[in-house]
């Protein structure tokens, strides 16, 4: 794979146990060493660059979803948000279902898998919200510069029925203070057609650090596809960030445009880093809609075209029995400097001469 240079884990559920990684990648000669560590009895993958922790795959069923989490800066900050599962100090407890990295969506055949968390009431959960269960680690791979993970898993309706298969793989790169994920997910409708509906809620995600946030003092309220409403009050006395699309879009205004990267700048106790997701000159109706919130949520969604334009377009998406779709997004996690447009512009363009 072309790549273009630039303490301790938080268990995900149960305390770690130590296991040897299965295979090992080739990787850049000379680049960090990338170990994964499968971690059974924690239910997670541990990723490490030269020893010291970038971020953990959890896939316990009390998540009710596949996430990373947390994830690292080089720097060894926290990129993603602690609160519900480990939290710190002064951080937002909005949104519970938002925890690491994560991708779902919030209408597939009328159930919801992005709202989806145990804040929710059980009768509500087990009529309208559905869960991702699951399945198997099928490849496990070590290497100088890169780690790789493939993972099985199935979207399940709240009533137990499989709606798609799920095959992820995790490319995660290494290369001086510059961290990358690249995710390649292939969703496959398994029992019948599946559709995902119009909604804003979805679908690759990040909840991010509070000192990344965009600084405002105005409480702000927002409405999910239900009708519940959250009211969010920022506190910007460490608060750092900002957006820029690669459309020249800045700040809030970035939420409802289309582009091919986003990138979320700031400042984390001293360390400029820079967080850009890249979408896929592959992926569906690219370049994608943005999902992002200056409170912490950094999403990108193809699908959500009726709330992004004011009702003006609606999109939506039907995936017949036995078919495919794939999702493509690369973050980069930069550390020490923040990104500028033509750099972006060339980790995209190698983003995009990959993964058919």
């Amino acid at each position: 794979m072309l790549f273009l240079p630039a303490v301790s884990f938080v268990s995900c559920n149960n305390p770690p146990s130590q296991q040897a990684d299965e295979e090992k990648n080739p990787g850049p000669q000379g680049g960090p060493k990338v170990e994964l560590v499968d971690n059974k009895e924690a239910q997670q993958v541990d990723v490490l660059v030269d020893g010291k922790p970038f971020t953990s795959y959890c896939y316990s069923d009390t998540l009710l979803k596949q996430i990373l989490y947390p994830i690292y800066t080089a720097g060894g900050h926290f990129l993603t948000r602690g609160w519900p599962l480990k939290s710190r100090p002064g951080e937002h407890t909005d949104h519970p279902h938002q925890r690491g990295m994560w991708l779902n969506y919030g209408d597939v055949n009328g159930y919801d898998f992005w709202g989806n968390s145990y804040a929710i009431p059980q009768d509500v959960r087990k009529v309208q919200k559905g869960t991702i269960k699951h399945v198997k680690i099928d490849r496990i791979a070590s290497g100088n510069g890169e780690g790789t993970l493939v993972a099985d898993e199935r979207w399940v309706s709240p009533y137990g029925h499989p709606l798609l298969a799920e095959q992820t793989t995790y490319h995660f790169l290494a290369d001086g203070t510059t961290r990358i994920i690249d995710r390649i997910t292939t969703l496959t409708a398994t029992d019948s057609a599946v559709a995902f509906k119009d909604t804003k809620e979805g679908m690759f995600a990040i909840r991010y650090n509070r000192h990344l946030h965009i600084p405002s003092n105005k409480p702000e309220t927002f409405v999910d596809a239900e009708g519940n409403k959250t009211t969010v009050t920022p506190d910007s006395r460490e608060a750092t960030g900002n957006y820029l699309s690669s459309e020249a879009v800045t700040g809030d205004s970035v939420w409802s445009t289309r582009a091919k990267w986003m990138d979320l700048y700031g400042n984390i106790e001293g360390e400029d880093i820079s967080v850009v997701i890249c979408d896929h000159p592959r992926n569906f109706d690219y370049p994608t809609y943005w999902h992002a919130r200056g409170y912490g949520l950094f999403s990108a969604n193809p699908f959500g075209a009726h709330d992004f334009t004011n009702g003006k377009l609606t999109i939506g998406y039907t995936l017949p029995k036995g078919q495919s779709i794939t999702f493509r997004y690369r973050v980069i996690i930069s550390s020490e400097t923040h990104l500028s447009p033509d750099q972006i512009n060339r980790y995209a363009a190698d983003f995009a001469e990959q993964y058919e």
